[in-house]
Order: structure tokens, then C-alpha cells, then sequence
């Protein structure tokens, strides 16, 4: 069953007017009773200290409209009563009337600032050692056990109110840290993810520009190819940055079309834009092919991206083989070529973007040259068992 949210105008109505709306219909209710009561409240035997209820009443209805915007004002106003009803017949009365001072000061040191709670805890143990000091110079007879026991549960409620501020204070700390954590982790998405689309296409581009300016005289057909590939890889890497500034602005009122992130299944792709670079790459399957997380076959097709990249830009070679092995509990990426090797690990973001991406899977990364020439990169990425069956 769906409970009904409260209109608008009962949520402006303040605490104080729905106490004071109780205590009027507690008269009202007693007045029929006894059509005398109200005579009795004011005017019992000519002495308004007589009539408990009716401070009873005042006070907590002072004290809930004063509750939110000035609590250490409730708070007096509360040990006001309680001072006030000292001689009223209902010896009760007064010891109400300093647990709500009490319940006053909790709510303050859980809401409010350090000294603000201190300065509300101080009001009425301060009232507790006034009484105690006139009841002492007036020869009355003081109990002091009742008065210690009665600045305790001050020192008790501020501590409540004072755990509670501290515990907000800290969820609110973890919350902000949560927060910043997840801002920094996207930042560092998008920083890959725009490393791995932008710097390989860039790179063939690059590539291909370099090939055109250098054969444009002598082969005016390799420079028509290679115009035709940097014309594709440009329309590409805009359609990555479009669908990137896509995701980022996912929050507009306008949504942005957006491609699905790339995959394995766009392994054939990469082929044909490396090849017209000048490297051939030599994709091998191995096992059982199979639908793959979304996080998973995004991070592999990425770490291969950036590997083949890395052949391209710095290998000296023009052939290199990957070898994709779907395994019974993980993928298995490999990458091969037998280039130079070792130029791959200068300034550059790319290993370290590979590993990061792998860690980030709880997977396995490791990348170095091979003994006997060129250079290895190798990726295990954990893979859930129950995906794909």
C-alpha cells in the first residue's frame, strides 16, 4: 500500500502550531468534561502556579516553535517552566519540564554547532547549581543526589546528540570522499578512454599523412588511398569524440546519441585501419567464442588497441599477431611482434593504461620484450563461469 505524501500546506505548518493544536484540543476535551476546568486552570484557588497543565502546555508549545531557529531559547524557556512550576501541587511537573530542556539540549548538540551544544548543556546544569546554591543560603533542605542526578541526564542527552553529530559529521565526510573517488575514477575513464580512441587513430593518421606527402609525386594512387584512409579515420575518431561528449553531457535534457562502446567484434576494424598503415596484424581465435560482460570485451578490445598501436608507432615492424583465447574462467590477450621492442616504454600512458585496465578487472597484465626479439604484451581478464551458457 503506498501512503500518501502530506499536501504542501501541512508540511509549511510548524511543530509548535501542531503542539499547540494538541494541547488546546486536550483542553477543550477536559473544559466539556468539566465545564468548570478552564475556571480551575486559570483561577485555582487565585493562584495561577496551581495550574501544571496549563504551563505544561505553554511551555512546550514556546518550546517546539522555538525548537528549530533558536534552540538554546527553547531550551531556556523549557528550564523556565521547570523553575516556575517549583511550586506547583503536581511535584511532577517540574522534573517534565527539565527532561524536555534535556530532549532540547540532545536535539542542539546533534544539529547544531560544538560551542552552540555546550553553551545549551551549560544553561541547565547552570540552573541545577543556582538551586542548589539558593536552596544551601536559604537553610532549605537540598538533596544532593537528586541534583547530581539531574545534571547527569544533561551530560547524558548531550553526549546522545553529541554521538549523532558525530556520526552525520562522518557520513557526511565518507559520502563527500565517496563522491570525490567516484569524480576521480570517471575523470580517469575518460582520460583512457580518450588515449585509446584518439592516440590510435591520430597515429594512423599520422601514419598515413607521412605516406601520402612522401609518394604524392611518384604515386598519385597510394596518395588517393591514403587521403581515403585518414578521411575514415577522422570520421571515426569524431564519431568517438561525439559519442564521448555524449556520455559527459548524459545529465542535459537533450540526449546525444550514442554508439555502443566497441568490442572484440570490432577486432576486424582495427585490422583494415592498421593495415592501411602499413602492419599486418594476424588475429588468431582460440576456444569456444562467447558473449562476453560489457567491461570485459570493452578492456580487451582496448588493450589491443593500444598494443597494436604501439607496433604501429614504434616497432619498426610490420607484422604482429594477436591471439585471443576464450578460457573456461578467463580471456586470454596476447600480443606479439618482433620489432625493436623496448621503445614502448618511455613517457607515454599507454602500458600503464593497459595495466590499469586490467587491475581494474582483477585480471593479470604483463608487457616486456621477448627474449629472442620484439615484445610481448599478455592480458588475463577474469571471467564470470556462468556468462555465456
Amino acid at each position: 500500500m503506498t501512503v500518501a505524501p502530506r499536501p504542501p500546506m501541512l508540511k509549511r505548518v510548524p511543530p509548535g502550531v501542531w503542539v499547540a493544536a494538541f494541547w488546546s484540543t486536550v483542553i477543550l476535551v477536559r473544559t466539556l468534561q468539566r465545564p468548570d476546568e478552564l475556571h480551575r486552570l486559570l483561577r485555582y484557588n487565585g493562584n495561577i502556579e496551581d495550574a501544571p497543565l496549563l504551563v505544561t502546555a505553554v511551555v512546550t508549545t514556546l518550546g517546539a516553535l522555538l525548537l528549530f531557529r533558536a534552540p538554546l531559547a527553547a531550551v531556556a524557556v523549557a528550564l523556565a517552566g521547570a523553575v516556575f512550576s517549583l511550586g506547583m501541587s503536581v511535584r511532577e511537573t517540574p522534573f517534565v519540564l527539565f527532561l524536555l530542556a534535556d530532549a532540547l539540549v540532545g536535539y542542539t548538540a546533534a544539529t547544531r554547532s560544538r560551542p552552540v551544544s555546550v553553551l545549551a548543556a551549560i544553561l541547565p546544569v547552570g540552573t541545577v547549581a543556582a538551586d542548589t546554591v539558593w536552596r544551601l543560603a536559604h537553610g532549605y533542605a537540598v538533596n544532593l543526589s537528586v541534583q547530581a542526578a539531574l545534571a547527569s541526564t544533561v551530560a547524558i542527552a548531550w553526549l546522545i546528540g553529541n554521538t549523532i553529530h558525530q556520526n552525520r559529521v562522518h557520513e557526511d565526510t565518507v559520502r563527500a570522499q565517496a563522491t570525490q573517488q567516484a569524480v576521480t575514477a570517471e575523470r580517469l575513464r575518460i582520460a583512457r578512454e580518450l588515449h585509446d580512441m584518439v592516440a590510435h587513430n591520430i597515429g594512423i593518421i599520422a601514419i598515413q599523412a607521412g605516406v601520402g606527402s612522401r609518394v604524392m609525386d611518384t604515386q598519385p594512387a597510394e596518395t588517393r588511398n591514403a587521403l581515403d584512409a585518414i578521411e575514415a579515420t577522422s570520421r571515426e575518431t569524431l564519431a568517438g569524440l561525439r559519442r564521448m561528449l555524449g556520455a559527459l553531457r548524459q545529465g542535459d535534457q537533450e540526449s546525444a546519441p550514442r554508439d555502443p562502446a566497441p568490442g572484440l567484434a570490432a577486432l576486424d576494424q582495427l585490422v583494415r585501419r592498421t593495415a592501411a598503415a602499413g602492419v599486418r596484424v594476424d588475429i588468431r581465435w582460440q576456444g569456444d567464442r562467447r558473449n562476453l560482460p560489457p567491461d570485459i570485451d570493452l578492456a580487451a578490445f582496448r588493450i589491443v588497441q593500444e598494443a597494436v598501436t604501439n607496433v604501429v608507432r614504434h616497432s619498426g615492424t610490420r607484422d604482429c599477431s594477436v591471439t585471443v583465447d576464450y578460457r573456461q574462467d578467463e580471456l586470454a590477450v596476447d600480443i606479439v611482434d618482433l620489432g625493436c621492442g623496448g621503445t614502448v616504454t618511455g613517457s607515454g600512458f599507454g602500458i600503464a593504461g593497459m595495466r590499469e585496465r586490467a587491475s581494474l578487472l582483477h585480471g593479470k597484465f604483463s608487457a616486456g620484450p621477448r627474449p629472442e626479439g620484439g615484445f610481448h604484451v599478455a592480458a588475463r581478464l577474469p571471467v564470470p563461469v556462468e556468462v555465456g551458457r
